[in-house]
C-alpha cells in the first residue's frame, strides 16, 4: 500500500519555481545567469510597512488573532473596497489568508463537489488548474489568443459554459501576459454571466495597482452589482506593496462563501502571521504615494522589453496593460533548430536551449496553457534586462 495520497497524482509542481530552481543551481555552479522567471517585485517593502511590522514585533503583537484576520484589518479591507472599487463590505463579508494562493485555494475548497467544472481563461496562472483538481473540481480552459491581446470573449466565455460550471476564474491584469480588461470589455463578460446564474465569479486583483498609459482597472461586482452576491473579489498586498514574503492575502463577498473559507483556515492553518497582518494594515491605511513610482518603474521597464524583444526575427510581444510580465509568441520559431543540432519543438524546448545556451531563465507558454510562448518577468533591473533581451536575439540568431 502506498504511502502517499492517490491526490497528487491530479497535480503536477509550480513550472515558475522549477524554471527558478533550475536557474538557482546553475548559479551555484557559476554561471551568469539572468532571473526573468519570478513574479516578484525587485526592490524592498517601503519603510512604513516595515516599521510596522517591528513596531508589532517590539509591542508583543506577536499571538494568534482570529483565524482569518483581525477585526481591524477587515475593517481596512472594506474601507480598501469602498474607496478604490465602489463596493461596500462589511467585516463579516472578509477572509484573510496567508498569500492569495490560500484565498483563492481555500474558496476552491469551500464550494466544490467532485465533478464541479471551473472556467479558466489560458494563458492562466499555474497554480489556477492543480487547486482546482486538488479540490476535486474539473478545470474548463477558454483558450484566448495574440489575436484578442490574451483576452477572453463573450463568444468563448459562453462557449464554455454548462450546467455543472460553477466558477469562472478572472484575473486581471493577467499573469502571464499582463492583459488588463477595461470596463467595456469587461462589461460584455459580465453581460454573459448574468444569462447564468449558477456560475459565480473569482476574481484575482492581485495586480490592480500595476497598470499602465491610461488604463483604468475595475473589478467585475464594480461593473456589474447585479454580480455581487455570487463575486469573490481576491486581492492582497504581495505585489503592489512588495510584501511577497509577508504572505497577506485577502477576499470579500458572499458571507456563507466567507464562513466557509474561515472553516476550512481554522482547521489547516489558522491565522495568518500576526505581524504580516499589522503590516499589511500599515500598507492599505498608510502612506500610498510610492505605488505611482513604482507603477512608472515598472511601465518603462515593459516599454524596454516590449521594444527589444519584438526587433527579435520570430518573437512577436503584445503589449500588456498591467502587472510586470511579458507574453511573446515565438509560433515563428517552432521548428528551428540550434547550431549544436537540438530542435526547438515547443516552447519547453526553446526555454530549457535557451537558458542552457544564453543563461536566461524564463518560464514556456506550456505551463501556462498557451503555446508556443514565454513568459518574461521584467521585475529587475534596466541593465538585466537589456543584457537578457540581447541574450535572447543573439540566440533566436543562431536557430536556422
Amino acid at each position: 500500500m502506498s504511502l502517499l495520497s492517490k491526490t497528487l497524482d491530479r497535480v503536477k509542481p509550480s513550472p515558475t519555481i522549477a524554471m527558478t530552481a533550475k536557474a538557482t543551481e546553475l548559479k551555484a555552479q557559476g554561471r551568469d545567469i539572468i532571473t526573468l522567471s519570478a513574479g516578484e517585485p525587485d526592490f524592498d517593502t517601503p519603510d512604513t510597512i516595515k516599521a510596522a511590522g517591528i513596531k508589532a514585533i517590539q509591542e508583543g503583537k506577536t499571538r494568534y488573532t482570529d483565524p482569518d484576520g483581525m477585526l481591524i484589518l477587515k475593517q481596512a479591507i472594506c474601507d480598501k473596497f469602498k474607496r478604490e472599487n465602489d463596493l461596500d463590505y462589511a467585516p463579516s463579508q472578509v477572509s484573510v489568508g496567508t498569500g492569495g494562493k490560500q484565498i483563492l485555494y481555500n474558496a476552491l475548497m469551500a464550494t466544490i463537489n467532485p465533478g464541479d467544472e471551473v472556467i479558466i481563461p489560458t494563458p492562466y496562472w499555474v497554480s489556477y488548474p492543480d487547486m482546482v483538481l486538488l479540490a476535486g473540481g474539473v478545470p474548463v480552459f477558454a483558450e484566448t489568443s495574440v489575436a484578442t491581446h490574451y483576452k477572453l470573449t463573450a463568444d468563448q466565455l459562453r462557449a464554455a459554459i454548462t450546467d455543472k460550471t460553477k466558477w469562472l476564474i478572472f484575473n486581471s491584469p493577467s499573469n502571464p501576459s499582463g492583459a488588463g480588461y477595461n470596463y467595456d470589455d469587461l462589461k460584455q463578460l459580465t453581460d454573459v454571466l448574468l444569462d447564468y446564474p449558477n456560475v459565480h465569479i473569482m476574481t484575482d486583483d492581485m495586480y490592480e495597482h500595476l497598470v499602465f498609459d491610461d488604463f483604468e482597472f475595475v473589478t467585475p461586482a464594480q461593473v456589474e452589482p447585479r454580480l455581487y452576491d455570487r463575486t469573490l473579489t481576491c486581492n492582497g498586498v504581495s505585489k503592489a506593496y512588495a510584501m511577497t514574503g509577508w504572505r497577506i492575502g485577502y477576499a470579500a463577498g458572499p458571507e456563507p462563501i466567507i464562513k466557509a473559507m474561515r472553516k476550512i483556515q481554522s482547521q489547516s492553518t489558522s491565522n495568518p502571521s500576526s505581524i504580516g497582518q499589522w503590516a499589511a494594515l500599515e500598507a492599505l491605511t498608510g502612506p500610498q504615494d510610492f505605488l505611482e513610482t513604482n507603477k512608472a518603474l515598472f511601465q518603462r521597464r515593459r516599454d524596454l522589453v516590449v521594444s527589444r524583444l519584438n526587433a527579435i526575427d520570430g518573437v512577436s510581444c503584445p503589449t500588456p496593460e498591467g502587472a510586470f510580465y511579458v507574453y511573446p509568441s515565438i509560433a515563428e520559431l517552432i521548428g528551428k533548430t540550434t547550431p549544436e543540432g537540438t530542435k526547438i519543438e515547443t516552447d519547453e524546448d526553446f526555454a530549457v536551449a535557451l537558458l542552457q545556451d544564453q543563461g536566461v531563465a524564463v518560464v514556456f507558454g506550456a505551463a501556462f496553457g498557451l503555446s508556443p510562448n514565454f513568459r518574461v518577468s521584467y521585475a529587475t533591473s534596466d541593465d538585466q534586462l537589456v543584457d537578457a533581451c540581447d541574450r535572447i536575439a543573439a540566440f533566436c540568431a543562431r536557430l536556422s
